[in-house]
């Protein structure tokens, strides 16, 4: 399934979202809730036959009367009632995320029990809990991040319910795709087709809510514009500010934050930094609860020594000018179209980053003190992640280039990966 996915895509029984349900019926009831046709009016399977590897066979190339999504029921699968119980586990945890959500624990617990969950979804939130926990304990995660921050901001009931269900389901196109290039397990260094991969989740999950239930047009907007950024640098259609929906917005913030949490869980100062580094990249309104979060948890005990920190400025001063001084140099000597297209661009995402680490006011080694070790380890890690990630942009932007400005964008990607090492 690609970006350009037309509006007959679930009529074909996707083959990893069809994988992730075969492997959870092993060890949970998945059965038909009515008869499965293929386009021709034949029967496949039928209702309330459980399903088992043999449907794989038998959808093998087939197009369906329905979508497969809409003719299968997870028995004894995630409910509302299931929602309250991984919300209450979340709060009881020990984690900073936790710390943050449990002024409003009471409301969230009320929200989570009348959330509406669809059949499609209720299917696909039962398939995601068994075959992939992780990932469902991520979307608990963002649901109640999401709904906090809409708590906070004073939203309706309505709000807060359609904030904790964008939460919920934002990443819910994932089931599509191969998942050999899901988010966590990124490489940084795939090619231009697998990056196409990667980011086409928001726009499945959109296609998805916008086809298979009957959910707010708003909701399927957000999912779509969860990896968005207010700059124009995220995916998957690069948007600038006013055509990002509130909700779009509020998503973008929860899922950097969680991200973040993903791979540093003690450390809300990270989390507060992914979300400020870049000036004008996310909605501030939506940025500040975390940022007040970390500024009360404080920093890690264990922070580096100031030489360490010093060195570790320096290093990262010159990693983000060579960085800059390749992108306009091959930019220079770049005819008109999409290549010296792509290095402006690259070109500007780099010199939002050292805008962002001048506005830190670390970039002068022998003014930091002590003090500032785990901000200055905070940013270091965030902006050396953040180059990978201009190169992610900068492959989609040239998208399948001649050959010889191909080659020419790889000496571009090659010292950004350098500079992160």
């Amino acid at each position: 399934m690609t970006a350009t996915a037309r509006a007959d895509s679930f009529l074909t029984a996707n083959p990893h979202a069809l994988g992730l349900i075969l492997q959870a019926s092993e060890t949970r009831t998945i059965i038909a809730s009515r008869d499965i046709f293929d386009i021709s009016g034949i029967k496949l399977w039928a209702r309330d036959q459980p399903v088992s590897r043999a449907l794989q066979r038998k959808l093998l190339d087939r197009q369906l009367r329905n979508p497969l999504e809409t003719c299968l029921m997870a028995e004894g699968g995630v409910t509302p009632a299931s929602l309250v119980d991984a919300t209450e586990a979340l709060l009881a945890s020990g984690t900073p995320l936790a710390g943050l959500l449990r002024p409003h624990a009471a409301r969230l617990i009320i929200e989570a029990k009348n959330l509406p969950l669809q059949p499609v979804v209720q299917l696909l939130l039962s398939v995601g809990q068994t075959a992939r926990p992780e990932s469902f304990d991520h979307a608990v995660q963002a649901m109640a991040l999401a709904g906090e921050m809409m708590i906070t901001h004073g939203g309706t009931t309505a709000d807060v319910r359609l904030a904790m269900l964008g939460g919920l389901l934002h990443d819910i196109g994932e089931m599509y795709i191969d998942p050999r290039f899901g988010e966590s397990d990124a490489d940084w260094s795939l090619d231009f087709v697998s990056y196409q991969q990667l980011v086409v989740h928001p726009h499945v999950g959109h296609l998805l809510l916008t086809q298979l239930t009957q959910y707010p047009a708003a909701l399927a907007r957000g999912v779509a514009e969860h990896h968005e950024r207010l700059d124009g640098s995220g995916y998957p259609h690069a948007l600038r500010r006013d055509a990002l929906s509130s909700l779009g917005r509020l998503l973008a913030v929860a899922e950097a934050a969680l991200n973040t949490l993903r791979h540093d869980p003690g450390n809300l100062a990270r989390a507060s930094v992914a979300l400020r580094v870049v000036p004008g990249e996310f909605d501030m309104d939506w940025v500040t609860e975390v940022a007040k979060a970390a500024t009360i948890q404080g920093p890690p005990e264990d922070g580096l020594d100031l030489v360490v920190v010093q060195l570790r400025l320096e290093r990262l001063d010159d990693a983000l000018r060579r960085a800059q001084d390749h992108a306009t140099a091959l930019e220079s000597r770049s005819e008109p179209g999409t290549l010296r297209e792509t290095l402006e661009l690259a070109q500007f995402l780099i010199g939002r980053l050292r805008a962002g680490w001048f506005a830190s006011g670390l970039w002068s080694s022998a003014a930091v003190t002590s003090q500032d070790a785990a901000e200055v380890e905070a940013i270091e890690d965030e902006l050396f992640f953040r180059l990978r990630a201009i190169e992610r942009a900068a492959l989609l932007r040239a998208g399948e280039l001649p050959e010889v400005d191909a080659a020419s964008l790889s000496v571009l990607c090659e010292a950004l990966r350098a500079s992160g090492i």
